[in-house]
């Protein structure tokens, strides 16, 4: 008797809650997704053959063939760099390599066109290195050639070197797990190093490399900055041409569809490069691999290999944006900056607050349910991470625009004034939009340490008449606090970072750090634009610094 007066009422308390987890959970879910449908509702809409003719025509097989050949050229770039420097401090010792196993990621902290405004001020015709060679060769203009940045292979080497740490990171972690009696048995078979690698390591790791450069192709897609700043006509510069120059929101939507298959077309390459092939670990405990000693030219050529990503993607932009930012800077520094910042800063906590809280809901909601439905709904709402924030704005713009219009005109006829747009021009709609764009990343990071507690907890709560809502206030929050400050610190990094969705979608006469860098590097005030660019760099390198401290740990944990 005892017994069923203690399970019934837990057991009616699960099912209320676990009602009210699911509903909030399908609400989350279709907000999650009215922009992309949005989008996708448009594709046939009437009245816009004139301006698809003309984009065509015109300017729409050159988006096709510039797209096409910007992610074949990042493609291979942070293949080869990310690959080879993932493989030299795994699986080597040479000078500098604990060094190296943390800092190759810092170039993430370097926003693409933040990157593509100091190597343009450096590499221009008045920029530092030409004038020296003018000076110390005395030539004059025509006497020498020099490669223009401000192209699209420019682009492609901007994009690579902020880049590769996506493969970076996820081809180490696989050569990293791969158990090394694979290696040994190799060799007993005369597998030299190469041997080893392009047989028995890069096989095994080719899902986590597929998977690194399909995030680093979505991330391309999505660029904004860097492709109209160096003049690159792709989709996204077109869907914001269609939008602000034509006018034309239904055509930006169709441009945003197609770019959308170029992002489905990437996540289904990186299905198919995995194939039916399953690797799995059969030889035990995975002991680290010890590192073959490098000496001598080897050693060098290892050292050198390592050093010049990091060089090209963090270490100079970083000393020209510092030098430009303390010699010249902006001529607005101070109120301005401050308000600037103020604005960035405030658009990325609260972001990143709720999109924390929702994130710990989707995923707790899907850890309460017996059903798989919740954890569908998970994988769909994460499908907007690989969505371009240009397309996320397109799709955001047009429902609340119309929602804004019925307002208006609901108001008028009730108060007979016309309260204008409530809706399209606040901050509300720009901060809907990063987290369609950016829920995904703290709602990876919560169910990943969630996953990690062990049911057993929950049902040690429930004998002693905890609820859900008490199991996860006094159990799972304590335990999550640290992945919790983490998915927060990420989402809040990417939103200062954000570019497209804040330029189509922020208030009037409302700019952020981004914005600003962005308005006078267009402007060609490089020197003015650093200041602003070197904030959004010192506060990319934090989150940074979280996952280096990351691979420290599983690093000293594998060696255990």
């Amino acid at each position: 008797m005892q017994t069923t007066t203690i399970t019934l009422p837990s057991t009616r308390f699960a099912f209320r809650g676990w009602n009210a987890l699911a509903l909030a959970a399908l609400v989350i879910a279709v907000l999650a997704a009215a922009p992309i449908a949005s989008v996708w509702a448009n594709l046939f809409a009437v009245g816009t053959g004139d301006t698809w003719a003309h984009l065509a025509a015109t300017v729409l097989p050159e988006y096709v063939a510039n797209t096409l050949w910007l992610c074949l050229g990042v493609g291979c770039g942070v293949i080869v760099v990310g690959v080879s420097t993932a493989w030299l401090v795994t699986m080597h010792e040479f000078p500098g390599r604990r060094l190296f196993e943390w800092a190759l990621v810092l170039p993430l902290a370097v926003p693409a066109y933040v990157m593509a405004y100091t190597y343009t001020d450096l590499l221009q015709f008045v920029g530092p290195l030409q004038s020296g060679l003018r000076e110390s060769f005395g030539w004059q203009k025509g006497d020498y050639w020099f490669p223009d940045v401000r192209t699209l292979g420019g682009a492609v080497v901007m994009f690579t070197f902020v880049l590769y740490p996506y493969v970076y990171l996820l081809a180490r972690t696989a050569f990293m797990e791969r158990a090394s009696g694979m290696l040994e048995v190799g060799r007993s078979l005369g597998l030299g190093a190469w041997g080893s690698f392009f047989r028995i390591s890069l096989p095994l790791a080719r899902p986590a490399i597929a998977a690194g450069t399909a995030l680093a192709l979505m991330e391309t897609l999505a660029d904004y900055g860097t492709v109209a700043y160096f003049a690159v006509q792709t989709f996204t510069t077109g869907i914001y041409r269609a939008w602000f120059s034509l006018g034309d929101r239904a055509a930006a939507a169709q441009l945003s569809v197609a770019l959308l298959g170029f992002v489905v077309l990437v996540l289904l390459l990186e299905r198919m490069s995995r194939g039916r092939a399953r690797f799995h670990n059969t030889t035990g405990r995975n002991r680290p691999h010890p590192g073959r000693r490098l000496s001598g030219a080897r050693a060098a050529g290892a050292l050198l290999a390592c050093a010049l990503p990091l060089l090209l993607g963090f270490l100079l932009p970083g000393g020209l944006l510092l030098k430009m930012a303390l010699s010249e800077g902006d001529a607005q520094f101070g109120m301005r900056f401050a308000q600037l910042a103020g604005n960035s800063f405030t658009l990325a906590a609260l972001t990143a607050l709720l999109a924390v809280g929702f994130a710990l809901l989707l995923a707790y909601a899907a850890r309460m349910s017996r059903a798989r439905w919740p954890q569908l709904l998970n994988r769909f709402v994460g499908l907007g991470y690989a969505v371009p924030g240009s397309v996320i704005a397109v799709g955001v713009l047009i429902p609340v625009t119309r929602l804004d219009n019925r307002l208006a005109e609901w108001i008028a006829s009730w108060s007979g004034a016309n309260p204008g747009l409530l809706l399209t021009g606040g901050v509300a709609a720009l901060v809907y939009a990063y987290l369609v764009r950016f829920l995904a990343i703290a709602l990876q990071t919560v169910e990943a340490s969630l996953g990690k507690i062990t049911p057993s907890m929950d049902d040690a709560a429930r004998s002693l008449g905890l609820g859900q809502g008490a199991t996860l206030r006094r159990v799972h929050l304590p335990l999550l606090r640290g992945s919790l400050l983490t998915a927060g610190l990420l989402v809040f990094v990417d939103v200062m970072k954000e570019l497209p969705a804040t330029l189509v979608m922020r208030p009037f006469n409302y700019d952020t750090l981004a914005t600003q860098a962005y308005t006078l590097a267009s402007d060609e005030r490089l020197a003015e634009a650093s200041t602003a660019a070197l904030a959004i760099v010192a506060v990319g390198i934090l989150p940074l610094i979280a996952v280096s401290r990351q691979i420290a740990k599983g690093k000293s944990a594998q060696g255990c």
